[in-house]
């Protein structure tokens, strides 16, 4: 979604692999987070549990072999990710002014990767003889979740109409008013990230992302900033709401499963939300110090 806005709101075009690049030192910096807080404040009762080796073996053995429509997923999964992540690879090799990694990225850009491994489903066989594919429409469109299609694309439109009719503009120059008239890049950021968790809390990481971004974006390039440190703060902070069931599917399926009394969900969410959002601001304000220093 923040990809979305970016290039939609600020012309700001940002590649599958740096985006990739961020999440990942999110992911294993916040992975890390949560298993020091997770094991210090619920230690295990027991150290090992008899006969769950075995039973894992005869869970694994009944699964059975790979099947061709299986492999042939792995295959189109496999050709879609190299697509993405191509033009970070001929950047790093070639320079970011190649005319190789230019006319790749004219002929490949990241929604046609991602049609490219759709309808490799739809393409390679299982059953020559009987022209059986690994993905038919009928179960192509059974498996659809048009409801959060009609959310993401939604967001988007609501978006840059905020941004075309100066709305986004407008609350951008209100929030910086409010903040002194000329805040610091790492004020903003931090103010906007803490928005984006407290609104990720009580509605969806989507609809949090949805409501926050186009404000994040008008608000940088109304002060005079680059969007894309606030852009990256604004999604990572909204995928950071671990206090309730209502924040993701994920913490949904959680509670529901009778184990996890929301008392413990809240008392555990806040320490990994506000220390998430210490490791997302103090990356943003590392960059920001090497842009003046550099």
């Amino acid at each position: 979604i923040m990809l979305g806005f970016l290039s939609e709101l600020a012309d700001v075009h940002v590649s599958f692999f740096q985006w990739m690049v961020w999440g990942f030192v999110a992911m294993v910096a916040y992975f890390i987070i949560a298993y020091v807080i997770l094991v210090r404040m619920f230690p295990a009762d027991v150290d090992h549990i008899e006969g769950a080796q075995k039973f894992i073996g005869e869970k694994k053995k009944g699964l059975g072999r790979w099947t061709r429509a299986q492999k042939n997923t792995l295959f189109a999964f496999l050709v879609a990710v190299t697509l993405w992540v191509m033009p970070g690879i001929l950047s790093i090799a070639l320079g970011t002014d190649s005319e190789i990694l230019n006319n790749y990225n004219r002929l490949f850009p990241e929604a046609v990767a991602a049609m490219v491994g759709a309808l490799l489903l739809f393409l390679i066989p299982v059953d020559t003889k009987q022209h059986k594919m690994t993905l038919d429409w009928k179960d192509a469109v059974a498996g659809v979740e048009w409801g959060t299609l009609l959310l993401f694309g939604g967001g988007l439109a609501i978006g840059g109409m905020m941004y075309a009719t100066g709305l986004s503009g407008w609350i951008g120059d209100q929030i910086i008013n409010f903040m002194g008239g000329k805040p610091s890049e790492l004020l903003l950021v931090a103010v906007f990230c803490v928005m984006s968790l407290l609104l990720s809390e009580l509605t969806s990481h989507t609809a949090a992302t949805n409501m926050i971004g186009p404000l994040a974006i008008g608000a940088a390039v109304t002060a005079g900033f680059s969007p894309i440190p606030v852009a990256v703060g604004v999604a990572l902070s909204a995928s950071l709401g671990f206090m309730l069931p209502v924040s993701t599917p994920p913490n949904a399926i959680v509670y529901a499963s009778g184990y996890i009394p929301i008392t413990k969900m809240i008392k555990t969410g806040v320490y990994i939300d506000f220390i998430g959002i210490a490791i997302v601001t103090i990356p943003v304000a590392l960059y920001l110090v090497g842009l003046i220093v550099g």
